[in-house]
């Protein structure tokens, strides 16, 4: 795998260690992970998104091509927004996932490295008579994220002028003297951006936002950050064969935008009903208490599995933070299921501050 642009023009950065991380090779901490997770969550935290690709949809047809591709509606998007999708196959798998903005005269498409491949090889089969040019720009952009309560703050002391944005916004900037484009993070109620530009820049950027008063964060870090708020990760946590409702994200489904490819998949399981499984989150008391493959139990029967996990201490105490699948008549947040030998509680996702300071003895008591 690669090295990402900041890796490379930033000759390591200092960082403790570095990992292979959604398709790249990038910084995996900087000192304690979990001090960098509570600089995401409390602080503001800078971290390396060099493992994102971009590709450049052009093109007289491109808005109705890519409309008719994924399954979120791009025909009535906004230029300078965006929306979370899939990307299906015929049967209603689901090949990847990815995020669509409207530039104007062209859109971005963004996924992670490790995916770029299989969703240029799919773009490339359905491409036939049409008017769409594909252009892969991840040689020509990277990006940095930039999260938590002071970010804002950060980003104007490094030279920044904030336009109020809302989520999965995009607009071009400049910063001192390069064209950047700014992207508002999806979710309203935690503060994160993500910064768009030549990779020559990146590492005077990097310097500029720490000088400005971001800590440095790595991949363990911005994973365990993710597990927390509840985003999966595709490969590890939505996989080709879960079906594109049981990963619980209403936000990648629009059903009113017509047809598209797995459409007639999607549109069925909604008419017959919920499907049996949903993706969720757990919690468990201790550090390691659960790991992903692990299968979830109640009342000795197989009810679910866990996809990914990771441990944090959260006001001096140790726990397993965890998400994954389980039947959705045992999956009420509140449940108490067993995965190995650990009593673990089922949890809505996001995952609450007021969740992680609960007692495993106050968990709601439900029958198994």
């Amino acid at each position: 795998m690669g090295l990402t642009a900041l890796q490379v023009h930033g000759e390591g950065l200092g960082a403790a260690d570095v990992g292979e991380y959604r398709g790249a090779t990038t910084a995996a901490r900087f000192g304690d992970p979990q001090a960098e997770f509570e600089a995401l969550r409390g602080g503001c935290g800078v971290h390396d998104l060099g493992f994102r690709a971009k590709i450049s949809l052009t093109g007289g047809d491109r808005v109705r091509w890519l409309n008719g591709m994924v399954t979120n509606n791009i025909r009535d998007l906004a230029v300078g927004h965006g929306v979370y999708a899939f990307l299906l196959n015929p049967q209603g798998h689901i090949l990847g996932d990815l995020h669509a903005y409207n530039r104007g005269e062209s859109i971005t498409v963004d996924t992670d490295s490790g995916q770029a491949e299989k969703i240029l090889a799919t773009f490339d089969h359905y491409i036939i008579m049409d008017d769409v040019e594909v252009t892969n720009l991840s040689e020509q952009l990277t990006a940095l994220g930039i999260a938590g309560p002071k970010a804002r703050e950060v980003l104007a002391a490094a030279g920044f002028a904030i336009p109020e944005m809302q989520p999965l916004q995009v607009q071009s900037v400049m910063w001192r003297g390069t064209e950047c484009a700014l992207v508002r993070g999806e979710d309203a109620e935690h503060v994160s951006y993500e910064i768009w530009l030549a990779p020559a820049r990146v590492k005077q950027l990097w310097d500029a936002l720490r000088a400005a008063g971001a800590t440095p964060v790595g991949c363990e870090a911005l994973e365990l950050h993710l597990i927390v708020a509840g985003i999966p990760r595709y490969g590890v946590d939505i996989r080709e064969r879960d079906l594109p409702q049981e990963t619980e994200q209403a936000r990648a489904l629009n059903f009113n935008k017509g047809c598209y490819v797995g459409q007639e998949i999607v549109e069925r399981i909604r008419s017959r009903g919920a499907v049996h499984r949903k993706f969720t989150g757990f919690v468990a008391d201790g550090a390691g208490s659960i790991a992903a493959g692990a299968k979830v139990v109640a009342g000795e029967k197989e009810v679910g599995e866990i996809t990914s996990a990771a441990s944090l201490r959260f006001a001096g105490r140790d726990k397993t933070v965890a998400l994954g699948y389980i039947r959705r008549e045992v999956g009420v947040p509140g449940r108490e299921v067993m995965v190995g030998a650990a009593k673990v509680a089922v949890v809505q996702l996001p995952v609450a501050d007021s969740v992680l300071l609960r007692e495993e003895s106050s968990l709601e008591q439900r029958p198994a």
